[in-house]
């Protein structure tokens, strides 16, 4: 998800629109909203979640309404008047900690034992689930950001893909000479795809460590390592690496046009696995995924980790008990294998063992991308992303004012003075999400 991201398929679906994928029986229902999905996604959580789960045993019957880009505001309304589904479906870990704080949430440690989630999730993500020592939260999946590219492109230009922030510098000012955009991007669907280019910089540039001190409250946002990965990325801006049609421009239109080789590469998220598939193979082209190049005192690169969206149960809900097996399912290894066949880049649930799941029809530059994240993640080797580790409100200000000062109305310093008085803020409120210890 794109934070990331609620996919802007809204114009072919009615909000609301409930899909009857199972026969009416005589079982207990349990509701649960969903974003936004396209007819073939709506088939993959059919076949991959709702049937399956219906048909493996006589409780309970799962029914799910696609709520599309009014989602995370509809949820809002119906929690404050207890009328919301069972299974409380979010945008992040940012979101879950101010429903918890007003009581929004049921605490969920009673059924990680009962299902032994605490031993089936790796423990990181158990822990930004929390909240004041509870666990309230399960994450749909983990990703990372890093660099898409053109790899048929770049065998034909003769240019080497970019292992640090100098060699990404110079492709890409070679490929302004060749009148190629070097980053295909755009917000024009999801205006908080502006955040994924200040979690990478604050990531590759500040480094990982500083961005943790940060986020404990042990350094502020306005030190200088901060103040060098934004000023680093605005004078990416300048420079014009995310071309000349940033604001009009899908994310998925982007992603065509690094397909069709107008575009070099392609800083974002595992999310747009789901599109390689769909544009490549239009353009007779060959995608590469890569770690986003880090400054030399960085060193590897660093894999941003990131949750795009997370399970909780309403307090209020009417059918707790069906709610919780009903996420106990999606975490099984059967659910797992069939949603990663159907649907890549959404459902990279965080299962601890994944031994004995094969999973089928799946890019091997896919496979491999994953295997890298979770060797990074078990071995501490990982960074963070703003939309699941900032307080909401900073989250918020953080979308708008890196355009502020893309767009010459705001100062770095005083985008980076605004961000920290309003993240001190929200530390005080305790509105932080859970940071793992490194």
């Amino acid at each position: 998800m794109k934070r990331r991201v609620f996919l802007a398929t809204t114009a072919i679906l009615m909000a609301g629109a409930a899909l009857p994928f199972s026969a009416a029986r005589a079982a207990d229902t349990v509701t649960w909203w969903y974003e936004s999905a396209s007819p073939e996604q709506q088939r993959a959580v059919a076949n991959g979640i709702i049937n399956p789960f219906n048909e493996s045993q006589s409780d309970y019957d799962l029914t799910i309404d696609y709520r599309g880009s009014e989602l995370d505001k509809q949820m809002r309304v119906a929690l404050l008047s207890g009328s919301g589904p069972d299974i409380v479906y979010t945008a992040g870990p940012a979101y879950v900690a101010p429903m918890a704080a007003a009581g929004q949430l049921m605490p969920l440690d009673d059924y990680a034992v009962e299902y032994g989630w605490n031993e089936r999730i790796l423990p990181v993500f158990l822990e930004m689930g929390k909240y004041d020592g509870k666990l309230y939260a399960l994450p749909k999946t983990y990703e990372t950001l890093g660099l898409f590219f053109n790899k048929t492109l770049f065998e034909e230009h003769g240019w080497q893909v970019p292992a640090s922030i100098p060699e990404l510098e110079t492709v890409a000012d070679a490929m302004l000479e060749e009148n190629i955009v070097p980053f295909a991007s755009g917000n024009a669907n999801w205006r908080p795809a502006n955040e994924h280019y200040v979690s990478l910089v604050l990531n590759s540039i500040a480094g990982p460590e500083n961005v943790y001190k940060a986020l404990k409250g042990d350094l502020p946002w306005t030190a200088e390592p901060f103040v060098e990965a934004i000023t680093k990325l605005n004078e990416w801006w300048r420079k014009g690496y995310f071309g000349p049609n940033y604001f009009s421009l899908s994310d998925e239109q982007a992603f065509s046009q690094m397909a069709a080789g107008q575009a070099g590469m392609m800083p974002t998220g595992t999310w747009q696995f789901q599109r390689v598939s769909t544009y490549f193979p239009q353009y007779d082209a060959e995608p590469g995924f890569v770690g986003f190049p880090s400054a030399d005192d960085i060193g590897e690169p660093v894999f941003a980790l990131g949750v795009g969206s997370t399970f909780s149960i309403a307090a209020k809900a009417e059918n707790p008990e069906g709610a919780a097996a009903a996420i106990d399912y999606i975490f099984s290894d059967d659910a797992y294998a069939k949603m990663n066949e159907y649907w890549q880049g959404e459902w990279n649930t965080p299962i601890a063992d994944l031994s004995g799941v094969t999973v089928e029809n799946v890019p091997e530059l896919y496979s491999d991308t994953m295997k890298t994240l979770a060797d990074a993640v078990a071995h501490n080797q990982y960074g963070y992303t703003t939309w699941t580790f900032l307080p909401p409100a900073t989250d918020a200000f953080l979308v708008n004012g890196i355009e502020e000062v893309w767009l010459d109305r705001r100062t770095v310093d005083s985008f980076l003075e605004e961000l920290n008085k309003s993240f001190q803020s929200e530390l005080e409120q305790g509105k932080v999400p859970a940071i793992p210890a490194r």
